[in-house]
């Protein structure tokens, strides 16, 4: 397990630390820059690694809610979008993750934990951080899209949405599934 890990949410005065999290090339795992559910397909297909980068510095320089940073002293080791769904319009076109009902959610879209230090809860760690952001900021409920692996190991390309299990310790309900792998996960506050 990772020791002390601290939070705080993605700031301007944060960048560097999320640009050195992700790689500065690289964007984290496929160059999305955590774009991704924040465009229309189209879009984020046209738009290519250094535009997208450019258009997220962009949300954080405006103070748009993005995310939380997760820390091992003065090193950040670990990201987790999580924002109002409204500001991930991608969703509501899926297939997978439209929405079960009106209700005002925070959803949480992805996770990017340093290849150093995966498999020691950081994820676990992050979920609980995005859950006391949400609920700090007024979220009544959080969402999540996690993979369902089913026991199988997932690469962390495809595991980006999370995997069941660390949710489901952490009071999160299943309450749609659409396809087999992807259950649509709610956490009540």
């Amino acid at each position: 397990m990772v020791q002390r890990l601290t939070f705080a949410p993605l700031t301007a005065d944060r960048w560097d630390d999320l640009e050195r999290l992700f790689g500065p090339d690289r964007g984290a795992d496929s160059g999305c820059w955590c774009m991704f559910w924040r465009l229309r397909r189209s879009e984020f297909h046209a738009l290519g690694k250094t535009k997208r980068k450019a258009a997220f510095r962009k949300l954080v320089k405006v103070g748009a809610p993005l995310g939380i940073l997760a820390y091992e002293g003065p090193r950040p080791v670990g990201w987790c979008a999580v924002a109002p769904r409204a500001a991930t319009p991608a969703l509501e076109r899926s297939p997978v993750c439209k929405p079960v009902d009106g209700r005002p959610v925070w959803s949480i879209t992805c996770f990017f934990v340093d290849p150093k230090a995966r498999r020691d809860g950081v994820m676990a760690a992050l979920i609980d951080a995005a859950v006391r952001h949400a609920k700090s900021q007024g979220a009544t409920i959080v969402e999540a899209y996690p993979r369902d692996p089913d026991g199988a190991r997932i690469d962390s390309a495809s595991g980006y949405v999370g995997v069941v299990e660390p949710f489901l310790a952490r009071g999160f309900q299943e309450v749609a599934r659409r396809t087999p792998k992807r259950p649509f996960m709610r956490r009540f506050l």
